[in-house]
């Protein structure tokens, strides 16, 4: 089955196609009752009937600014503070005093301080860079999956984690190992992937097909600033809504609307402006 998606820009008493492009898609039906982690997202957990698949593996993908880390900061923070779920942070781009800053900033409060009691653990670019060699930062890193219980785990990137390797057989050798250790453990994950490209059909990377799910956040041009957008394209295991839904970044993090929402796809008056929040 095939979905066509056509978003659009409003102009002078016009309305100009931006983008549109069509995807396959793949709506397994529901067996029975599936253990699902909240990803702490407003309206995103809807879109996904509760959450992501226990111990599942999900890549989220879009360009710079399109609020990624956010949703990755989201959800290690409500894990813990709304589920008591702990969860770990790794970063090959920020360091940790950045990280607890920049989470501060949007609105998770506690997010130092969760750091200082070891429910969120980071391991910033200096901890995944010192040894410049992927065994021995797997080491290190199996040491603490094996020492303590954590329930979540955002990679922010893994763009920077494929540099490690030579060449795409190698990466998607130690990309299929990478995800099996994080089920080996119970580690419910997000992938954050860098893309180059705005919309998702000109980037299909292996890691696509390598994961459970693919959640793609976009941003579009319009006269006032961006509009911002979430689309759930794949999740094993779960019947999802594949539509693409309008987002905005508040004080506080990500927030998802329903397309009955005030919230305006056609950019201009309700859309996601430039000042609708930081992004990362």
């Amino acid at each position: 089955m095939y979905l066509l998606i056509v978003l659009y820009k409003s102009g002078n008493n016009h309305r100009e196609p931006v983008v549109s492009f069509r995807r396959a898609f793949y709506c397994p039906a529901m067996t029975g009752m599936t253990d699902v982690v909240p990803t702490g997202v407003d309206g995103l957990d809807e879109i996904l009937n509760g959450g992501i698949v226990d111990n599942a593996t999900v890549l989220v993908s879009g360009n710079p600014g399109t609020g990624k880390s956010i949703l990755g900061m989201q959800y290690l923070y409500t894990g813990v503070t709304e589920y008591d779920e702990p969860g770990i942070y790794i970063s090959f781009e920020e360091n940790a005093d950045d990280i607890r800053t920049a989470a501060e900033s949007i609105g998770f409060d506690r997010f130092g301080e969760l750091v200082d009691e070891g429910e969120i653990k980071i391991y910033d670019k200096r901890d995944m860079l010192s040894d410049g060699d992927f065994t021995a930062t797997m080491d290190r890193l199996l040491e603490d999956f094996s020492a303590e219980e954590y329930d979540r785990l955002v990679l922010d990137s893994l763009t920077m984690f494929q540099l490690f390797f030579d060449d795409e057989r190698e990466k998607r050798t130690y990309l299929l190992k990478f995800s099996d250790i994080l089920k080996q453990y119970g580690l419910t994950s997000l992938l954050i992937n860098e893309q180059g490209a705005v919309f998702p059909d000109t980037e299909i990377g292996l890691e696509n097909f390598l994961t459970d799910g693919n959640i793609y956040v976009i941003q579009t041009p319009t006269d006032s600033g961006v509009n911002r957008y979430v689309w759930v394209a794949k999740m094993r295991k779960q019947d999802i809504d594949t539509d693409i839904f309008p987002m905005e970044i508040s004080d506080g993090g990500l927030i998802v609307h329903d397309k009955a929402s005030g919230f305006s796809m056609m950019g201009g008056d309700g859309g996601t402006g430039a000042s609708g929040g930081p992004s990362f």
